[in-house]
């Protein structure tokens, strides 16, 4: 029962009361991870550290001195947060082997707290794809392809085809946590976004998926891909758990300077009762085209929901949506391209044995350690930073950029409270269909409705909502305006109190714990 619990109400409650203890926790955990380990969730699994952790956890809990409502739960991080003395790879053979020898700052505030670090996930190389499809470890499978929902809706051509050509992507590139966090092997999973890489994976599996205001968050220790966007996410199974998490790690940190100053207080989400007072907008533009009719009737269903309960709910214009896309391709490649200059060979990672001269060294380590997307976005980003190029791409984008967020701030200017709009333009699909296209094409298309969040700095949370025809996670999302995360979290605690996602009924072969229960939608069916 823990496993599924909440974290403040169930289970830290479950452990100070000694139902459970967080080595029972850890140990119920890892062999999740062992049963689950086909779904690739995982690149490194830190079983004796983490079992070292639940111990000293289980010594405070029995001195009655817990650190806090994390001490002794189970978490797992994206493997492009450097973790003291446990492998960090960016999912790449450029830094296969490398360890680094400090903490980033978010895995140090959740260690300071007690939390049990189970291991490092699967992504895609250096956070650079939109299905955790293009990592050197191979591909994530999305728990749900495993679940009863989604077996009893797919019907295989042949018994063979069934469970090794009908998986379904994670969406990324965070999908390593996303799939750790829905398959029960972690209760909160770091993640990264910066175009949407923790609330894509967050909707293919039905997860939730937090990326809080740029400069809440410490991003010291988060290997960097676009440095103006990256935000460290949050996925969890429910909003509390993310509004738990994020109390943790919000706050100044004097070694990153984008931080903010001021001291974050913690907070506990209210019950919302009434929602007359919200004024929730519905971006036009975000009927994207490909948007698919099941997730614009559930976002339409939703709207009325926010409507039936009292909220205003108004049609809004951000009318420079549609060059975004375009404008993000720019910005993130050209500030890959100088992101990527440090790994040359010289200091850490891999080296090539090529030793005719230094360039070639350089040229033949980078030509060894990076994959074709990470080298196609270095020399899109070099193009774009040009001299002759720098004024007609970086500068003009960012210009745009510029009006992008000015949109968002006209909008919350003019009394709208959250924008609430899909999150993917469809529900996850099957991996041998995504593979068909190339990654520019897959990123362009899945980041059309998160990226713009980015550009702005604010918040938005992916919240479950419903499963498609296929019986699989759909969710949507919810922006809010700059650290205004309590409001934000707010009315996706009482939106996802509305529409009672479904549990995961996942079944595993050789499962000793059955399949898991689940509790039966009562709105979106």
């Amino acid at each position: 029962a823990a496993l599924k619990g909440g974290l403040r109400f169930q289970v830290s409650a479950a452990l100070k009361e000694g139902h459970v203890t967080p080595t029972e926790l850890c140990q119920r955990c890892l062999s999740l991870i062992k049963s689950t380990k086909f779904l690739n969730a995982y690149i490194t699994v830190a079983e004796e550290t983490a079992l070292k952790q639940a111990e000293e956890s289980e010594k405070r809990y029995r001195r009655g001195q817990p650190l806090g409502v994390l001490d002794g739960i189970p978490i797992a991080v994206k493997d492009n947060f450097n973790t003291a003395g446990i492998e960090t790879t960016c999912a790449s053979n450029m830094l296969k082997g490398y360890i680094s020898p400090y903490n980033a700052t978010v895995v140090q505030k959740l260690l300071d707290q007690g939390a049990v670090l189970l291991g490092k996930t699967n992504l895609d190389e250096f956070a650079m794809g939109s299905g955790s499809t293009d990592g050197v470890f191979g591909p994530v499978r999305n728990p749900w392809s495993y679940s009863r929902q989604y077996k009893e809706k797919s019907v295989p051509k042949s018994h063979s085809e069934d469970e090794e050509s009908n998986w379904v992507i994670t969406g990324g590139s965070s999908g390593g946590s996303a799939a750790a966090v829905s398959s029960f092997t972690c209760f909160a999973a770091l993640g990264s976004d910066t175009g949407g890489s923790t609330r894509n994976p967050a909707a293919h599996c039905g997860v939730v998926g937090l990326k809080p205001t740029y400069g809440l968050i410490s991003r010291h220790g988060l290997i960097p891909l676009v440095n103006s966007m990256d935000v460290p996410g949050i996925l969890t199974r429910c909003v509390d758990d993310a509004a738990v998490v994020l109390g943790s790690l919000a706050g100044h940190d004097p070694k990153d300077s984008t931080t903010i100053q001021d001291n974050f207080k913690p907070f506990e989400l209210p019950n919302l009762t009434d929602v007359s007072k919200l004024s929730i907008g519905i971006p036009k533009e975000y009927h994207a085209p490909g948007l698919s009719s099941e997730i614009l009737a559930l976002w339409s269903k939703a709207a009325d929901l926010f409507k039936n309960a009292g909220a205003k709910v108004v049609e809004v214009s951000l009318p420079h949506t549609r060059y975004s896309i375009v404008c993000y391709h720019v910005l993130c490649t050209a500030e890959v391209a100088s992101n990527m200059a440090r790994f040359d060979g010289l200091e850490y990672g891999h080296r090539s044995d090529m030793n005719k001269s230094t360039e070639s060294m350089y040229a033949a380590t980078r030509r060894e350690g990076f994959n074709d997307v990470v080298r196609g976005r270095i020399l899109s980003g070099n193009y774009f930073l040009l001299k002759q190029n720098y004024e007609n791409y970086f500068i003009k984008a960012q210009k745009v950029r510029r009006l992008i967020a000015n949109d968002f701030v006209k909008v919350f200017g003019s009394g709208v409270d959250i924008l609430l709009t899909p999150t993917t333009l469809s529900d996850a699909v099957p991996y041998m269909e995504f593979i068909k296209e190339d990654n520019r094409t897959r990123s362009a298309q899945d980041d059309i409705l998160t990226q713009a969040a980015n550009m702005a700095g604010l918040p938005a949370i992916n919240v479950p909502t419903g499963l498609s025809e296929r019986g699989l996670p759909v969710g949507l999302q919810f922006i809010g305006r700059s650290f205004q995360e309590k409001q934000l979290l707010t009315v996706a605690k009482w939106f996802e109190k509305q529409v009672k996602f479904p549990m995961i009924q996942l079944e595993v072969k050789r499962h000793d714990h059955g399949a898991f229960q689940h509790q039966k939608s009562a709105f979106f069916s």
